[in-house]
């Protein structure tokens, strides 16, 4: 694997873990799906990720939020409530003795087609829920020695097209992306916006600093961040000055410091774009402050051990 903001740290524990599907807890080698599903079939589905933290899930309100928003636009019927989600979310967890160093994959799909088409109209039965919790911390390298960014030509796209604020199941867009930042020796790929604009990251946000100040983009083409969210007020209370705007690759690559963020590994600096080296490397003095407000906004959300 790549030195991504994803990579992790592999733990034998996770081949006994217990997976939930539709309200049981199964082991891993018997939690499946219905290759009639809808997710499986066209990505037609919404999902979260989520980490726990000293027993608890960090930001749970604004994930579940985010969540059956997304429900809603795609007119799917969760079949659950917040209030049961959670409670399913917490039974998953405690059935696997888990309470620190976990990343928990929450999916939702429209449910079970009676033939393999679109129309939301032959799905039968209820929706699809499944909850993947894993002991997985990431992997150390990224966070010491950063990662590196290659801006790719697929773009993000407007909200008539695949409205971004949707956590939908369909990727294929980043997936795209993904793949052609690999092929050019990168970590993750920088997307633009259909204007040029610096958009987002296939699978993270992205931050620059200039000057002593944070910089992301407007937001009008990236997903509604919970981490990108909470860096943003971190840095305002904190006394950073910072801005949702658009700017371009000229700008980041004048950058003192450049980092992404995303609930999986928080914060993570970037030290090389487009073969370009970020400011004069690490350590970035800013981006070491902001993850420091991070790791303390994640210990007042969901206390000590």
């Amino acid at each position: 694997m790549s030195n991504g903001t994803h990579s992790y740290q592999d733990d034998p524990r996770n081949s006994s873990v217990l997976i939930y599907v539709n309200g049981e807890l199964l082991p891993r080698d018997q939690a499946v799906v219905s290759v009639f599903d809808s997710g499986f079939i066209l990505g037609d589905g919404v999902w979260e990720g989520l980490r726990l933290h000293n027993g608890r899930f960090a930001f749970l309100d604004e994930h579940l939020a985010r969540l059956f928003e997304g429900a809603r636009a795609l007119d799917l019927d969760v079949g659950m409530s917040r209030e049961a989600m959670e409670q399913a979310l917490y039974r998953t967890v405690e059935a696997n003795k888990m309470r620190d160093g976990v990343h928990v994959r929450l999916m939702v799909t429209r449910g079970r087609k009676a033939t393999p088409y679109q129309d939301p109209r032959v799905t039968v039965g209820p929706a699809t829920v499944v909850i993947i919790a894993e002991h997985k911390s990431p992997a150390p390298e990224p966070q010491s020695s950063g990662v590196r960014l290659f801006t790719v030509h697929l773009r993000r796209g407007p909200p008539d097209v695949l409205d971004p604020k949707i956590n939908s199941h369909s990727k294929l867009n980043c997936i795209l992306a993904c793949i052609q930042a690999a092929k050019a020796g990168a970590d993750e790929a920088l997307m633009l916006d259909p204007h040029g604009f610096v958009a987002t990251c296939n699978s993270t946000h992205f931050f620059v600093i200039r000057r002593g100040e944070v910089w992301t983009s407007s937001g009008d083409y990236c997903l509604g961040g919970i981490t990108r969210g909470k860096i943003l007020e971190l840095c305002r209370q904190d006394g950073i000055p910072t801005h949702e705007r658009n700017f371009s690759l000229t700008d980041v690559y004048g950058a003192e410091e450049a980092f992404v963020t995303g609930t999986f590994a928080g914060v993570t600096p970037v030290v090389e774009i487009d073969g370009r080296k970020i400011g004069r490397g690490l350590p970035f003095e800013t981006v070491e402050r902001i993850r420091a407000l991070y790791r303390a906004r994640i210990e007042a959300e969901c206390g000590r051990a």
